[in-house]
């Protein structure tokens, strides 16, 4: 049969490697692991439980893709390949949105909404996905420590939570992976029956599909397909689990979706929460996705949102299972990006998690929910698959040059943005030959380590981690002073290599106009200069691309750039205040080029009251390009420009 077949295909690599005992093995930090160890852990553990080995291995694929992420914790503390769960070590001091220095609805006609005053509750206990690791610790006999930082141990637990699903539910420990859909179904955490179920679809898929790869500790491993794999389905019945929370949900049908709405109601002095009716897209496009995390755990992500004092986006999402919750409807404005224009233009994503730490990683089974959801979305409104349209919200623009230093940076330098494009069908591939006039950043994550600081204390080393992001600097040589962002530091001092700091740093699949290219090195023009960054043709971070840029019109030696694309003055009607087009503190020189991302017309959704009837859309005749600019996309005036193919 083609299931067993599927079984022992992986098998002869496993034994030809000497065995490892679990009290023996160093720990994720300190391992340097023998080629194939990984792998073999995976059969040791699997027969040690009676678990299929493809059951197994597809499972870790969906948490963690393999990774042992050098023993750090995953957003919602997760540890290891099989993602054991211990967050009682890692809850957040505040929510994302809950510090008062963005302002998330970012709009100047009425106070602004940061969400302060929101605190992360001290719960009595913790859910039990949550608090995984420790009922592994019970099953296994293996130490809370030792299934934190031993990869060996940690696949011996989840691979003991697997059998302990499988006796709960009455099934036996059969050597066919299809008897184990409700166990895996279980292992999701998942509350709800239709969650349980899309996340074992998912590892089945796996299965069905086959998967391999050379994981983050450079370990190759891999997992046969088996296509003829029919898994019991009906098992997830027999599980107990709710129904899920059904309502007016906009969800592609391949993801699990419950309507938590957002609160639409007055309950102060002009004041109201914690979102706006509007009609999208009959009244304006929706343009952007804007990819946002939480930095609290799904249950208070939850609470916050149906809080009318707090601030709103469109979908949360699960870290343990993918699971997904509708707040706002997809024609409604959302509080999210701190940039007004931006909200009105856009769908907020807030993945979950709550760990203060930013070097964190995200599970794949939220990534593929994620990219599912999106690709959802950008087919419904027309949105471009590229990173001047699915923007992370570290990537969206201060509306002033006074909102510049306090503006988010999640999802982070951690985030797998090239993961997430091929999730989205748009993988980032060259486009142009050795000559190109654009290049789009794409290192290898896992073995892009950069050094940061500040994920614990200020100062300090972050934990080595893969990123998929690469550094600037002013001349072609990492000993060169960083490029300096003017917005986040007036006085002209260099940026830094917190990780919070964006100021010389560019993101996996932007796209920036090529200045200069000297040996190893490629400049690129970036905040009004030429940056550097490190780009040997053996290891490359970028990959040529083709894409228009602009450069100022001729007779311009240089021209404003905005964080948002407002109507004229002329265009605004009786009882609506204009709204400033307010230049931010850069400058685009002659002679400079930057990537386009599209063209808009100056817009400007009035809608500061809780009575619906005065909310208007300004529209102007002024036009406006957004641009790959910085770390951050940019407005200019197509007035002020001349665009060619690069």
């Amino acid at each position: 049969m083609l299931r067993s077949t599927s079984l022992r295909r992986v098998a002869p690599a496993v034994l030809l490697l000497p065995l490892l005992s679990l009290s023996g093995t160093p720990s994720a930090t300190a391992d340097v692991p023998v080629p194939g160890s990984l792998q073999q852990q995976f059969a040791v553990a699997a027969e040690h439980h009676g678990v299929p080995q493809s059951v197994l291995l597809a499972v870790s694929y969906l948490q963690s893709r393999w990774d042992t992420h050098g023993g750090a914790p995953s957003v919602t503390g997760g540890y290891g390949p099989m993602h054991l769960t211990d967050a009682a070590t890692a809850l957040a001091e505040a929510p994302h949105h809950s510090d008062a220095t963005e302002d998330a609805r970012g709009d100047e006609s009425r106070p602004a909404r940061t969400g302060a005053g929101a605190r992360l509750p001290e719960p009595k206990t913790l859910p039990a996905s949550l608090r995984t690791l420790e009922r592994a610790a019970a099953l296994s006999g293996l130490p809370a420590e030792e299934l934190r930082t031993s990869t060996a141990a940690n696949i011996e637990g989840g691979a003991a939570l697997l059998a302990a699903a499988q006796r709960d539910a009455g099934l036996p420990a059969s050597p066919d992976p299809a008897d184990w859909y409700g166990a895996v179904a279980r292992y999701s955490g998942a509350d709800d029956s239709e969650t349980a179920a899309r996340y074992a679809d998912d590892v089945f898929d796996v299965i069905r599909t086959g998967e391999s790869r050379t994981t983050d500790s450079g370990q190759s491993v891999g997992l046969a397909a088996d296509p003829a794999v029919a898994p019991a389905t009906g098992q997830v019945a027999r599980l107990g689990l709710r129904a899920p929370a059904k309502g007016p949900v906009e969800c592609p049908p391949t993801v699990a979706c419950s309507w938590i709405p957002a609160p639409y109601e007055e309950f102060g002095d002009g004041d109201y929460g914690n979102h706006d009716k509007g009609d999208r897209p009959e009244s304006q496009s929706v343009d952007y996705i804007v990819i946002h995390d939480t930095e609290a755990s799904w249950d208070t992500t939850l609470q916050l949102v149906q809080d009318p004092t707090y601030v709103s986006w469109q979908y949360s999402l699960r870290s343990s299972d993918g699971k997904i919750a509708q707040h706002l409807a997809l024609k409604d404005v959302g509080w999210h990006a701190g940039n007004w224009y931006v909200n009105a233009k856009s769908v907020g994503l807030e993945h979950e998690g709550f760990l203060t730490s930013p070097d964190s990683w995200y599970t794949e089974a939220m990534y593929r929910s994620s990219a599912r959801l999106v690709r959802y979305l950008a087919k419904r409104f027309d949105i471009p698959l590229d990173r001047q349209h699915i923007l992370g919200h570290d990537t969206v623009p201060a509306t002033t040059t006074s909102g510049i230093p306090g503006m988010h940076t999640d999802p982070g330098p951690y985030w797998d943005w090239a993961h997430y494009f091929r999730l989205l069908g748009r993988p980032i591939t060259p486009s142009a030959g050795p000559h190109a006039g654009v290049v789009t950043i794409r290192p290898d994550y896992a073995a892009n380590q950069p050094v940061y600081t500040g994920c614990e204390k200020a100062g300090q080393a972050c934990a080595p981690h893969g990123s998929g992001a690469v550094r600037l600097y002013t001349a072609p040589s990492a000993d060169a002073p960083l490029v300096k962002d003017i917005g986040l530091r007036p006085g002209g001092q260099p940026s830094t290599i917190d990780v919070n700091d964006v100021g010389a740093r560019a993101s996996t699949g932007q796209s920036f106009a090529v200045a200069e290219r000297r040996g190893d090195w490629t400049a690129v023009w970036y905040l009004g200069q030429k940056a550097w960054f490190h780009n040997p043709a053996a290891e490359p971070t970028a990959v040529n691309a083709r894409g228009r840029v602009l450069t100022p019109r001729e007779g311009l030696a240089s021209l404003p750039v905005y964080g948002r694309a407002y109507p004229e003055a002329a265009a605004y009607p009786a009882g609506v205040p204009v709204q400033a087009v307010s230049p931010l503190p850069y400058k685009l020189l002659a002679g400079q080029r930057y990537v386009v991302g599209g063209r808009t017309p100056g817009e400007y959704f009035f809608a500061p009251t809780f009575d619906t009837t005065g909310h208007t859309v300004v529209r102007g005749q002024e036009e406006y390009y957004e641009i790959q600019f910085g770390h951050r996309v940019a407005y200019v005036k197509a007035a002020d420009v001349r665009v060619s193919e690069s």
